[in-house]
């Protein structure tokens, strides 16, 4: 087994309602929510799917004091932290720190005088919530834009810094912060140089990446190459696509990284013409049947002799293609035959059979332990 090179950049340990952000904490996923804040029960759909998926944190728009009451509606029904998006008017702020958020989303050189923003941070400090500093290309300040140009690493940087200053003069420290852009190497670029600057948990992103299949390109290279670095204690997976996909593609790229594990990790061949069995078909089959599954967990399914052995005997569970039968492989060695037509209700129900069976152990162990 090759050894994690992966280390990551100290930063200071915050907390995001239940969960913890930057330090030894895992790197966390997060997604927004697109329906209507004011539709309670839609937005507390969309949440409980992406809960589903394993996200660790949302963020909900609140551009009103409706929204914001809807919030707190919202709130009561989901048990996942929730960071509460906001511009520009601190009474919002305000008022959903009394409605329960976990995390304001504010930038606090945008929501006026002084005062506005000692407001809010002591209500952050009373409720004991953290605050989300974050800087976008899309929206630098006009001295900015004129001073640079044009976005650069520098100029988000120095907008960050900005932000950063008033909430240090204040003593408040519970904060991360993202620099997003929508071109890849700004983004890299503006982080890399934040991660120089402070000690902060940074969040990471690509904003506006685009539509599902190169957003994810997008964010996966610019991501991965920030987490390969060690930057970044949490992330969110911007596209034009549904939140939930946003929260499997993130963890997606921290398991292809060894940084985070959240269901299975399948290893399966491109398929060539040695192929005993239809791959393509057997795969998509597999992810949509296991799609709940959160047990790390890798399975090799690989259509030929020439290099299934190989993987199925690093995996959990190995398939090696064969016709009429294909070669089963359980923690790297081999098991038994199964009837190749009924590969995916025989690999379901291998994997389920390794769950239940890692759970009852896990149980016993919490009994053994209790009782000592």
């Amino acid at each position: 087994m090759i050894e994690n090179p992966i280390k990551r950049r100290p930063t200071r340990k915050i907390r995001v309602g239940s969960v913890y952000v930057g330090g030894d904490a895992p790197i966390s996923v997060q997604s927004m929510t697109n329906t209507e804040t004011c539709d309670v029960d839609a937005t507390v759909a969309q949440i409980q799917r992406c809960a589903d998926a394993g996200a660790d944190i949302m963020r909900v728009s609140v551009p009103s004091m409706e929204a914001a009451e809807a919030f707190g509606e919202i709130r009561k029904r989901v048990t996942v932290p929730l960071v509460a998006d906001i511009h520009f008017d601190h009474k919002i702020a305000l008022a959903v720190a009394d409605y329960g958020a976990d995390c304001l989303r504010i930038n606090p050189g945008n929501i006026g005088s002084d005062q506005k923003v000692r407001e809010v941070v002591a209500a952050a400090r009373h409720h004991g919530i953290s605050i989300r500093i974050g800087v976008n290309a899309g929206s630098l300040e006009k001295d900015l834009q004129k001073k640079y140009g044009e976005p650069t690493g520098q100029a988000l940087l120095e907008s960050a810094l900005r932000h950063i200053d008033i909430l240090d003069r204040l003593d408040f420290h519970e904060f991360k912060v993202s620099v997003k852009a929508s071109n890849v190497f700004l983004t890299m670029d503006a982080y890399r140089l934040l991660s120089q600057q402070i000690d902060n948990p940074l969040h990471l992103g690509v904003t506006e990446a685009g539509i599902y299949r190169t957003g994810t390109v997008k964010s996966a290279i610019a991501l991965g190459g920030l987490l390969m670095e060690g930057i970044g204690d949490t992330m969110r997976i911007s596209l034009a696509a549904e939140p939930e996909d946003e929260i499997k593609i993130g963890f997606d790229i921290l398991k292809s990284l060894g940084l985070r594990s959240n269901g299975i990790n399948f290893i399966a061949c491109p398929s060539c013409s040695r192929q005993e069995f239809n791959v393509i078909k057997v795969m998509q089959m597999l992810e949509e049947r296991l799609e709940d599954v959160r047990t790390p967990m890798d399975v090799s399914v690989i259509g030929c002799k020439v290099n299934g052995p190989g993987e199925a005997k690093e995996a959990d569970i190995g398939v090696v293609g064969a016709s009429p039968r294909s070669l089963v492989y359980r923690n790297g060695e081999k098991s038994h035959l199964i009837e190749t037509d009924q590969l995916v209700e025989e690999i379901e129900s291998m994997v389920r059979e390794r769950i239940k069976a890692l759970e009852d152990a896990k149980s016993k162990e919490i009994i053994r332990t209790s009782s000592e």
